[in-house]
């Protein structure tokens, strides 16, 4: 059973965020008759996906739990938290329609009459309104005040914020004249109408609202009212709703032709040029869209709950749709993408009408809420509404030459999607279709990336960003003849000059449109155009993001040259390529340039077409993680090329043994098992031999062809490896030139572990400590630990051999194989691997979290990246191991990672089986804290049998959490260093180390002099290695800290280059004791008090931890090497 489903699940929110806030939805219409949608091979096609998808009513009889108690949660309680709210709507209500009527009057007289007695601005927009208009400006009692909306459908979901209730007013016909769907006047009406309604409000006497404007989903042609509490505590305050109201005008949907509100229709007449001609009518498809909206909410209103009335699981779909939408950043807002709940609720209702191809419903009233949800998913997924317009209902008409997606409501009027743009209907098809492939999963929930984890961070869910600021001059002429804002017709052409000039380097791009916040009845129009700012985030493709060269159309294609050329400028050149072919191309610099090729890019496409000011003010976000890590210009799969001198170097080795001659085996494997060559060290092979430095061991298992005079003894076994090493160790002097190899000994000399390696040392730098693997020794752990009669202690040394046997010559050998693969399958795992390690070292958590361990938490990242795709950078892979690591609940869960993607349901049932049985054993957690398995290691404490402890790990957690708390209040503004500043305030004493001792100098010796001249020091330097190797001086005192201290002391260090230690004192001996003989640790006496039962006051001898006398044990220990130690009470 998964353990997710015991805890209580919360939707995520955003903090800060205002369209988050929101949650208008205008919504429902009636049924109309049956008319056939055209595309009938595309419907057939879409309806065949959502049969298929929608096979199962749930995903997993736990999922349907978990989606139960999710719709449980996320909605409000309408009887006791909404009475107040609607106490205010009914005296809003009554307000409104005791508003006295209003003559028609000019537009100039308007404006100054409600500014001069109300103060109100009237929130004109769009063209100003000329001095000679003929047409006049009035106001009419309301034909009808409804509150529409998701609240009226109770499918509105619990907010960190306020909820928006929507109330329509519908506006009276006589106020309007025929033409008036023309060159925006009926929005110039329709605003002076809004100014009467809230001039109206503030006029009353019982009027205790505060009341604002605002634009209707950012569209800055609607603007609306909204009211607000007072919180004053009287009859009208319905602060504790946390509810705003807001007031929408609506029109009937007879006062203008619906014909003439086609998409492909214009309604905004241009004026004669400077040449004295007109230029064509283009289609206004916004405009005309956003008109017909005015006319289809309570038409809207009749469909959601007509479809709710024969479809019972209609309104719970819907819920889960706002959930998703929201989590990953969509809403009705043009800023937030526009598609939000409505859009939502729309066309999934259309798509459960009869009408379809052939009278058909594309979905079945008896799905569940959740195969409505996934078939809603299929259908945008797989539906491509931007080539292919769907017009449902509907006569058909010419909307191929429209560059928006069309999803058009024939009985309705409206093009549903009218609000989106290229990049927000590219998106959410991507999300559509990454929430599908969590679906389907058999194996893993996927619940929680579904539906609880809030996906639309940018740092989190781009692999770039790049903030563009927009000149106000530049806007001025970004103006377009349909009513859309400036910044929205800006950003079509930028959008399009860097989908094309990007090509194959990105697999999506994605644009953020700043938005308005709501502003003063008093104040005029707000423009967010002269300080406007789009963040651009890319998905990139790291195969190709940093190519070097661009190859273009060849020259004997003139058209396509010429086009090439023309959108290049001087950066496109005709080269001859090896294939004799002749192709137009462009070439960036990898090498004399800092500035990373993929920006290089982008840089001069927006210096070509919008200018150098634009190109010089434009900031990136992403590339300042690689810096933390020595990548040498590397990127991409390029960082893995940093790494071949180490693996040529262990080639040459096998080479060298494999040429031995005399050898008593002929060598059968040569298996790394070493960070560095799975990809994966800190340091690149060429920084680890950096001056002053001592050459790092790279671990290595040889295995030998079988053999039948192998001892069939564990002692003699070991005793025979080391023998086999010694010799080979003088083979390899005698004839290899240059070669340094040493036998040496570990595991204190035990019979049943593995007693022996061998250090081999090129004179290039290169070093490697080999073992040999015998499988016969696993067989004779097995058989003596299948002996009843074994003593204890030997029981338990057989074993610590068999798990230490496994983790070295098994596991390590597999775990680098599957780590070689996955490095070069995705490009971005080695510098994130890199990087998060040195997070944890940074943080003192070097000898507590092994490189195993790391490894595998960042490999899940990448393996089970939902909800998002793989990273495709070091700082989204960075982010989301963090974020991983603090939301990971290991008292609860399992990590399983799958290397292979072959696991099956059963696999990962047994796996957590045996972590529940663990837990059981064990509930304390003192012997297994993390239990980390996969496909390769099934039984979960290999990389963590022994360690972290307990409170080891809830510092990881701590850490992982404050490190995102930062990322996300920092934002955009994120300094990556700041995330690896450690903190000692939580420790108990600091040791600082001498610098010449750690891992950065503990080449150089206290009493060497620098050569004066280079290459003197680098002669020196080699052999200082030589003699150095594998030598670590505060590793070796930490070794000896931990045996003796390792019951009282926890200690903590940086092992790249940490320049102290921190300790923690173990709580059971900070407190007071009775005396007792053999303790481990220094103590001192005290005199307490004690009551005895004579009520006799007695002096009781008790005794305490002396901190001093320990801490000064310590400073002796390590000499030299100890500067001082300071201590914190």
């Amino acid at each position: 059973m998964d353990s997710h489903a015991t805890k209580k699940r919360k939707v995520e929110h955003s903090d800060g965020s205002r369209s988050a806030n929101r949650q208008t939805t205008h919504m429902d219409g009636q049924r109309h008759s049956t008319k056939l949608v055209k595309n009938h091979t595309a419907w057939d096609a879409i309806s065949k996906d959502s049969q298929l998808l929608a096979g199962e009513m749930y995903k997993s009889s736990m999922f349907k739990l978990q989606l139960d108690e999710l719709l449980d949660e996320v909605q409000p309680s309408y009887k006791k938290r909404m009475v107040p709210v609607e106490n205010a709507l009914r005296k809003l209500k009554s307000i409104i329609e005791r508003i006295p009527d209003r003559e028609p009057v000019g537009a100039n007289e308007a404006e100054k009459e409600l500014y001069k007695r109300y103060k109100i601005a009237i929130p004109f927009m769009g063209p100003r309104l000329a001095k000679d208009v003929k047409y006049k400006l009035a106001y009419s009692r309301p034909a009808n005040i409804n509150v529409v909306g998701s609240y009226a459908l109770k499918t509105a979901v619990k907010a960190r914020s306020v909820i928006s209730v929507d109330m329509a007013i519908t506006l009276p016909s006589s106020i309007f004249q025929e033409k008036d769907y023309l060159n925006y006047r009926y929005f110039h009406k329709r605003a002076y109408y809004l100014a009467c309604l809230a001039a109206g409000i503030i006029e009353s006497k019982d009027s205790k609202f505060k009341i604002k404007f605002s634009y209707l989903n950012g569209n800055n042609i609607q603007p609306i009212v909204i009211i607000s509490s007072c919180e004053d505590g009287g009859v009208d305050d319905f602060s504790s709703s946390k509810c705003d109201i807001h007031i929408l005008p609506t029109i009937s949907g007879d006062v203008f032709p619906a014909t003439k509100l086609l998409p492909n229709k214009n309604c905004v007449r241009q004026s004669e040029n400077s040449s004295g001609t007109t230029p064509a009518h283009t289609p206004t498809p916004f405009y005309n869209a956003t008109l017909k909206s005015e006319c289809s909410i309570t038409p809207y209103l009749k469909l959601f709950h007509h479809t709710s009335s024969y479809c019972g699981s209609y309104k719970d779909a819907c819920v889960l749709g706002r959930i998703w939408l929201q989590q990953r950043g969509f809403e009705g807002d043009i800023s937030k993408g526009g598609f939000g709940h409505f859009e939502w609720a729309a066309i999934s209702a259309a798509l459960l009408q009869d009408g379809g191809a052939r009278g058909q419903r594309l979905l079945s009233p008896g799905y569940s809420s959740y195969q409505l949800f996934k078939a809603m998913l299929q259908f945008l997924a797989s539906t491509d509404l931007a080539a292919n317009p769907l017009i449902f209902q509907a006569e058909e008409f010419d909307a191929r030459k429209l560059d928006v997606p069309i999803f058009y409501d024939g009985p309705r009027g409206v093009n549903v999607l009218f609000k989106m743009t290229s990049w927000s209907y590219q998106m959410l098809r991507h999300e559509a279709g990454n929430s599908l492939d969590m679906l389907r999963d058999i194996v893993a929930d996927n619940f929680e990336a579904s539906f609880i984890v809030k996906a639309n961070d940018p740092l989190l869910r781009f692999d770039l960003l790049a903030r563009i600021p927009i000149s106000p001059e530049l806007l001025l002429h970004s103006r377009s003849v349909d009513c859309e804002p400036g910044v929205v017709h800006f950003c079509r052409k930028l959008y399009q000059v860097l989908s094309r000039g990007m090509g194959d380097r990105v697999t999506l791009i994605y644009l953020s449109i700043p938005g308005t916040d709501p502003w003063c009845v008093k104040a005029p129009t707000p423009c967010i155009e002269g300080q406007a700012c789009v963040l651009v985030g890319f998905l990139l493709n790291p195969t190709h993001a940093g190519r070097v060269v661009d190859h273009g159309p060849p020259a004997e294609a003139k058209k396509e040259a010429a086009a090439f050329r023309k959108f290049w400028g001087e950066k496109a050149e005709l080269r001859r390529f090896k294939d004799g072919s002749i192709l137009e191309s462009l070439v960036w610099s990898d090498k004399e340039s800092k500035t990373p090729i993929f920006q290089q890019v982008v840089l001069y496409l927006l210096d070509r077409n919008f200018g150098s000011d634009i190109a010089k003010a434009a900031a990136f976000v992403g590339d300042n993680f690689s810096g933390l890590i020595a990548m040498q210009g590397a990127s991409g799969m390029q960082t893995i090329a940093k790494f071949q001198p180490a693996m040529a170097d262990l080639d040459k080795l096998e080479r060298d043994i494999r040429g031995l001659e005399g050898l008593p085996l002929q060598l059968s494997q040569i298996s790394a098992t070493s960070p560095k060559l799975r990809y994966a060290s800190i340091d690149l092979p060429l920084e680890s031999t950096r001056v002053g430095a001592p050459a790092d061991l790279a671990d290595v298992v040889l295995l030998f062809e079988g053999s039948g005079r192998w001892p069939d003894d564990l002692a003699a076994i070991q005793r025979t490896k080391a023998a086999f090493l010694l010799k080979m160790a003088e083979m390899l002097e005698e004839s290899i030139e240059g070669v340094s190899a040493r036998t040496g000994l570990e595991s204190g000399g035990s019979s049943l572990r593995n007693i022996s390696f061998l250090d081999v040392v090129y004179k290039a730098g290169a070093a490697f400590r080999l073992r040999i693997y015998n499988e016969r020794e696993q067989t004779l752990l097995e058989r003596l630990l299948k002996n009843k009669s074994l003593e204890p202690r030997k029981r338990d040394e057989a074993i610590l051999a068999q798990s230490e046997y496994k983790r070295i010559f098994i596991h390590s050998r597999s775990h680098t194989q599957a780590l070689q693969i996955l490095c070069t399958r995705f490009a971005y795992l080695s510098p994130t691997i890199r990087l998060v390690k040195l997070w944890f070292a940074s943080h003192l958590l070097s000898r507590h979290v092994s490189e195993e361990l790391t490894e595998l938490c960042v490999v899940r990242v990448f393996l089970q990246p939902y909800p998002w795709e793989p990273p495709s950078s070091v700082m989204t892979g960075f982010l989301r191991t963090l974020l991983w690591l603090s939301r990971w609940d290991w008292r609860l869960d399992p990590l399983i990672v799958d290397f292979s993607g072959e696991m099956k349901a059963r696999d990962v049932d047994v796996i957590k089986t045996r972590f529940e049985a663990w837990r059981k054993i064990d509930p304390g957690m003192n012997r297994v804290v993390l239990f980390v398995a996969s496909n390769l290691d099934p039984e979960g404490l290999t990389w963590t049998q022994f360690g972290p402890s307990k409170v080891v790990a809830a510092r990881v957690t701590a850490l992982a959490r404050s490190a995102c708390a930062v990322s996300k209040e920092a934002g955009l503004e994120i300094n990556p260093e700041a995330l690896f500043i450690p903190s000692t305030a939580d420790y108990d004493f600091i040791i600082h180390i001498n610098s010449r001792f750690t891992n950065d100098r503990r080449g150089e010796r206290p009493s060497a002099k620098h050569p004066l001249f280079k290459n003197l020091q680098i002669q020196s330097d080699k052999e200082t290695n030589a003699e150095l190797i594998g030598y670590n001086p505060v590793e070796l005192f930490l070794d000896e800290l931990r045996e003796l201290y390792s019951n009282n002391i926890v200690f903590f260090y940086n092992a790249h280059g940490g320049t102290f230690i921190g300790g923690l004192w173990s709580p059971h001996i900070t407190s007071q004791r009775s005396w007792k003989v053999n303790l481990s640790y220094s103590t001192t006496p005290i005199v307490a008090e004690s009551e005895t039962n004579d009520d006799c006051s007695e002096k009781a001898a008790r005794l305490i931890v002396n901190k001093t006398a320990i801490l000064n044990e310590i400073g002796r220990l390590g000499g030299d090497m100890v500067m001082r130690i300071e201590s914190r009470n």
